[in-house]
């Protein structure tokens, strides 16, 4: 769907930088309201970057999602607090076992809505004494989005083993489960 259509239809964008873009893929497509979720690259300075190029940390872009979503069935808040409860905020080198400038966390956003109401998430996420660095998660203006690989798309379903061997492996899960479920 493009643009246009995007906005013609009521629908919104998110862009959000997690780490790895295979572990961020699932935690929002099961939601009502989001209607796609594509793994990608964004926030450098080379246009249609490889994976490749991406990772050997010269393009200046990270792994990231954009999510389509439908306003009215799920906010940007509840997305913003989707993506907090994937990561770790605190790390700025990287996430997990995932190293180097283009697996570090951002929030992207795409209106001044976006950027106030990430802005807001990410200050009482600090205030709440849960992570006891600092949170360095940077909150960004939006540029363009190229998707990544067909390879990489909905990695999750393609590989569901390979998946959840490497989340685990990663680190993430365990994360998640110490700072996010046990509270």
């Amino acid at each position: 769907m493009t643009s246009e259509a995007s906005q013609g239809a009521g629908l919104e964008l998110a862009t959000f930088a997690g780490g790895c873009f295979w572990c961020m893929v699932k935690p929002f497509d099961t939601w009502p309201g989001v209607v796609s979720v594509t793994s990608g690259y964004t926030g450098g300075h080379v246009p249609n970057p490889t994976y490749e190029q991406v990772c050997s940390g010269t393009t200046g872009h990270v792994e990231a999602v954009q999510i389509q979503y439908d306003p009215r069935q799920i906010s940007y808040q509840q997305l913003l607090d989707i993506f907090w409860r994937q990561i770790d905020p605190t790390d700025p080198g990287g996430q997990f076992y995932d190293r180097g400038p283009s697996y570090k966390t951002a929030i992207f956003y795409h209106s001044e809505e976006q950027r106030r109401l990430a802005e807001a998430s990410k200050a009482q996420l600090e205030a709440s004494g849960r992570f006891d660095k600092p949170i360095v998660t940077e909150i960004l203006p939006a540029g363009p989005f190229y998707p990544a690989e067909a390879y990489h798309q909905d990695f999750y379903r393609k590989q569901p083993l390979h998946y959840e061997r490497y989340r685990r492996a990663s680190g993430r899960d365990a994360f998640i489960a110490a700072h996010w479920e046990q509270r």
